[in-house]
């Protein structure tokens, strides 16, 4: 499913080049190169008991900040959702962060690949409601404030929220990749600009995250996934100062679907949906097909 499987070497850092046959950590010989995100690349690894996991490796730009990652990593590996894919282990070595996770069969975007390939089309509306169902759930359950962490109540938003971070897994949806995750008490704070820019909420772009900041990345995914295009016009390769995301341009959908995701899309986080399965359970109602996740 359109990996880059012919890309044979990688560096991550400046201490490990990784090719077929490496043992990066003991037990796990690296197989086949599987993909490069903005964040790290992932490789499928062979384990001595024969069992394949995918290990994401993500470059520290600074070596002090490793434990802080991991812990934020760490907290978000304890919790149990059946559409989050689950990370296996995680340990740190000088410069970078390796994350073992199941292997995945591929992502939306794939998906929506093969479809333009075989079918000259994006993917058919029926089918982006029952797997963004599936996400939404998960999302939904990372950024409600009930996780325990050092006997505090928290919320995770995950702030990369895309197609290729919508993992299939045995036919089923896994949200992944937590890179740039982390906890919170608050419902609106400030943060770092960071994310990718085509999928990000106007309050991202800001360097604030609210709770709804994750359902906006979705109501843009949606629309990708729907229509093969993005609802706005091509943002600046990385965050600008000052930089204001314009209304989006949902011509391309039927009227009712554009009254719900404009609803996702609002530029006021309080102005969205309640939760991200309300905004799917009401897109899938535009269709007669109805899908149980």
């Amino acid at each position: 499913m359109n990996w880059d499987a012919n890309r044979k070497e990688r560096s991550v850092g400046k201490a490990l080049i990784l090719q077929p046959g490496t043992e990066p950590y003991p037990g796990y010989v690296l197989k086949q190169f599987l993909g490069r995100g903005g964040w790290g690349e992932v490789w499928k690894a062979e384990h001595s008991n024969g069992k394949f996991s995918a290990l994401k490796f993500l470059a520290s730009e600074n070596q002090h900040a490793a434990p802080h990652e991991v812990r934020a990593l760490q907290a978000i590996r304890q919790l149990k959702h059946q559409h989050l894919l689950q990370m296996e282990q995680i340990w740190s070595c000088p410069g970078y962060l390796v994350i073992v996770m199941e292997v995945a069969e591929g992502n939306l975007h794939d998906l929506l690949d093969v479809y333009y390939t075989e079918l000259n089309t994006p993917i058919a509306p029926d089918h982006v409601c029952h797997f963004l169902r599936q996400a939404a759930d998960a999302i939904d359950f990372l950024n409600t404030r009930q996780h325990m962490v050092d006997n505090q109540k928290v919320a995770f938003r995950h702030c990369d929220i895309k197609p290729t971070n919508i993992l299939l897994v045995n036919g089923k949806v896994r949200v992944g990749d937590f890179s740039l995750a982390f906890k919170t008490t608050s419902q609106v704070g400030q943060h770092s600009r960071r994310g990718t820019m085509h999928y990000a909420a106007p309050e991202a772009l800001m360097g604030m995250i609210s709770d709804k900041s994750d359902q906006f990345s979705l109501a843009v995914s949606y629309y990708q996934l729907r229509t093969g295009r993005f609802p706005f016009p091509s943002p600046p390769a990385n965050f600008t100062k000052g930089y204001v995301r314009p209304a989006p341009d949902l011509s391309l959908l039927t009227a009712d679907e554009q009254r719900i995701l404009g609803r996702g899309l609002a530029s006021v986080p309080h102005d969205r949906w309640p939760s991200c399965i309300d905004m799917m359970n009401h897109l899938s109602r535009c269709f007669k097909k109805k899908w149980v996740a």
